[in-house]
């Protein structure tokens, strides 16, 4: 056990640290070729999102003039910035020497990503024609010298910064002495925006056994000769650049505006929100990148960060398959839940007994089904739902339309502050709005992250309640690589919760008391500080005691206190955290009894599940809530406990399945350095294995 000088990590400082694990899928040279290339997207799209937002709120803090250091864990906001650009500057130039590493491994399998100046006759040909057909029309391109202000750079967009040196001009000075004087050399600058609506990889026509892939920056490099044919010059030269901008939405008072006009008029002035950082080609030449950091006015920026040939990474999450299966992960077929078939009424399966449903392991039709036969039932009267995310064809929202055209009251709770999808749900909430559908937005102040259903049908003139609790999006997109639990019930306390929780979103002055559901922003805290103080009884007495966590985060410093105090009573704790881990474990007289891992791999880690020993009869819980004070204090979040055994029992076995793993596990230490879990342990890589452990249910 170790030493450690602070009582936690800094929770920015820790995100860093997960996105270094997504960093090290891309570098695992057993992960496909392919799917390498991805996690390079994945790396360089969740890095987008962290300057947007919390980077963005540590440079409000540093510019109030505040500290921070009660709420950013003892660390002063400009010394954190200083740090954050530090390590991201050191991300960022290993993520392109395992892109170069990959692309030099893509070349032995036959695979060639070549820039403007490889192209061969035929495929310049091509391109020509691509550009000319595709591109040209969708080109947005600006002489910055010929305008007095610059524009506004979009905050998703990558743009090439054009230096073009014209031709130089000469002047007869003398009628009689016929001396010629050369002129200096005019510079021009333009900035070529890349579109976003035509794929950034283009696949050229293969040559024998061999595939070619353009990137769309040097396919327009390859054509910027035609783009700027009006001038006379004698060198052209394009470098990258991307400027991120601050994401916090300001959402106005105005009281003549409905709440979906405010929250779209905040997201359109997101376009505007001062800019945090600014990525550029470290090749681009000096005088250009003054030029440019001079005419956006920018140079307060804290954070520049040099960078390679090519920008917006996170565009390689949809790099083209190729038809190379063998550079892709295997592909594991979605299971169906052992028992329930899926002929016949779900609901008839449902009142015998709960089902659990893990996705991707199985496939998320149930949720869709479950829904589609609400809206055909004729038992059925109401249906009320929370959506938090959904997909961009969405079979959700096509079932609850259906259900209001068959004559059913259908509630949706959509959440118009989901980061980043605002705009995707004012779009549903208008569509769903314009069928019928009754939308409610919740408790001012509070986001609802909460993830469920219930269905009333008329049962010999009783309302039985149908329904489901999920730690998830109901999203069809996301169900197929986000792993999460989704409970089936026809419980009818449980249930009776759920449907009170609905009644706080249209009359919040009520505060509702719960028996079984464990409901921010009211009783999260207190209820979890209980089931925690349970287990330092239990080991105070000499009884078994454990806890058993897994999460995407764990900041709240409270909790964090609350499991250091756990630990030093003698309770084993076991974390699972994907994301960040504001706790330090393994430390002499503060958290020697805690262990902590992270899972990265190929699903994204994204269940909340919570089980206490409860002196031999474990308490279990699946969540839609982290262990962060947003979710704690500052949302609307249900826990929802288990009480069919064979779903406790399942949930404990796969909680420990990812407890057993030694391949994608790493290890939270006082370190901080990402190691993996190594033991001489048989190898379990436990999302593999948890696909194995529902393939042996099915045939028990």
């Amino acid at each position: 056990m170790q030493q450690h000088k602070n009582k936690y990590i800094n929770r920015e400082i820790s995100w860093l640290q997960f996105n270094g694990r997504v960093l090290q899928e891309a570098a695992d040279k057993t992960v496909p070729l392919i799917e390498r290339l991805r996690f390079i997207g994945i790396f360089s799209n969740n890095l987008d999102e962290f300057f947007k937002v919390r980077y963005a709120t540590v440079k409000r803090i540093a510019q109030a003039g505040k500290g921070g250091r009660s709420v950013l864990g003892g660390e002063k906001a400009k010394d954190l910035l200083e740090q954050i650009t530090k390590i991201v500057i050191k991300q960022q130039a290993e993520s392109l020497r395992i892109l170069n590493e990959v692309q030099i491994a893509l070349e032995k399998e036959n695979i060639f990503i070549i820039n403007e100046q490889k192209a061969s006759r035929s495929q310049s040909e091509y391109i020509e024609k691509y550009f000319i057909e595709k591109v040209s029309p969708a080109l947005v391109t600006i002489i910055l010298d010929d305008i007095d202000e610059m524009p506004s750079l979009k905050d998703k967009a990558a743009y090439l910064a054009v230096k073009m040196v014209l031709k130089t001009q000469v002047k007869n000075t003398s009628k009689v002495t016929r001396f010629f004087k050369p002129k200096v050399k005019e510079v021009r600058h333009a900035l070529i925006e890349i579109p976003k609506t035509i794929d950034r990889f283009i696949v050229l026509p293969s040559e024998g056994d061999k595939q070619y892939i353009i990137i769309l920056d040097d396919l327009i490099r390859h054509c910027m000769a035609s783009i700027f044919s009006i001038f006379e010059y004698e060198s052209l030269s394009a470098h990258m650049i991307k400027i991120t901008r601050d994401a916090e939405l300001d959402i106005d008072n105005d009281l003549s505006k409905s709440f979906i006009q405010k929250i779209s008029s905040s997201v359109k002035g997101r376009k505007s929100g001062e800019p945090v950082r600014f990525v550029y080609d470290k090749t681009i030449g000096k005088d250009t990148f003054e030029y440019l950091i001079d005419k956006m006015n920018i140079d307060d920026i804290d954070s520049l960060i040099p960078g390679g040939r090519y920008h917006n990474r996170k565009d390689y999450m949809s790099f083209p398959s190729l038809g190379r299966k063998d550079l892709l992960y295997k592909s594991y077929p979605p299971l169906p839940i052992k028992g329930l078939s899926m002929e016949g009424s779900i609901f008839e399966k449902i009142a015998e007994k709960d089902y659990l449903q893990y996705a991707p392991y199985h496939t998320f039709s149930y949720v869709v089904r479950f829904l589609r036969e609400a809206a055909l039932d004729p038992k059925v009267k109401n249906i009320k739902i929370t959506i938090y995310r959904l997909a961009k064809i969405s079979h959700v929202a096509s079932s609850l339309v259906n259900a209001v055209k068959n004559g059913k009251s259908v509630t949706v709770q959509i959440e118009l502050q989901a980061r980043f999808d605002e705009a995707a749900n004012i779009k549903y909430a208008e569509q769903l709005q314009s069928e019928g559908i009754n939308l409610i937005f919740g408790v001012p102040g509070l986001k609802v992250h909460s993830k469920t259903c219930v269905v009333e049908r008329i049962e010999d003139s009783k309302i039985v309640r149908y329904g489901f609790v999920s730690t998830g999006n109901v999203n069809e997109s996301t169900a197929k690589i986000y792993t999460d639990y989704t409970l089936f019930t026809a419980d009818q306390d449980i249930l009776k919760e759920v449907g009170k929780v609905f009644d706080f979103f249209e009359t919040n002055y009520k505060v509702t008391k719960y028996k079984h559901l464990i409901v921010s922003p009211h009783y999260t805290r207190n209820a979890f500080n209980k089931l925690i103080n349970s287990e330092i009884k239990n080991a105070q007495e000499g009884n078994e005691a454990y806890i058993k966590i897994k999460v995407n985060s764990l900041s709240d410093y409270k909790i964090i206190d609350k499991l250091y105090n756990a630990s030093r009573a003698g309770v084993k704790v076991q974390l699972i955290v994907r994301g960040i881990c504001c706790l330090i474990p393994g430390v002499n007289g503060m958290s020697e009894n805690i262990e902590a891992i992270s899972i990265v791999d190929k699903f994204l880690e994204h269940p909340r599940m919570f089980i206490f020993g409860n002196n031999g009869d474990p308490k279990v819980y699946i969540s839609s809530a982290d262990w962060m004070t947003r979710n704690i204090d500052k949302r609307v979040e249900v826990s929802c406990p288990i009480y069919d055994e064979d779903i406790k029992q399942e949930l404990l076995d796969t909680f420990n399945i990812g407890w057993r793993d030694n391949v994608k596990a790493r290890v939270f230490s006082p370190k901080q350095d990402n190691a993996y879990r190594s033991n001489e342990l048989a190898k379990v890589r436990s999302q593999f294995a948890t696909y194995d452990y529902y393939l042996q249910k099915m045939s028990n």
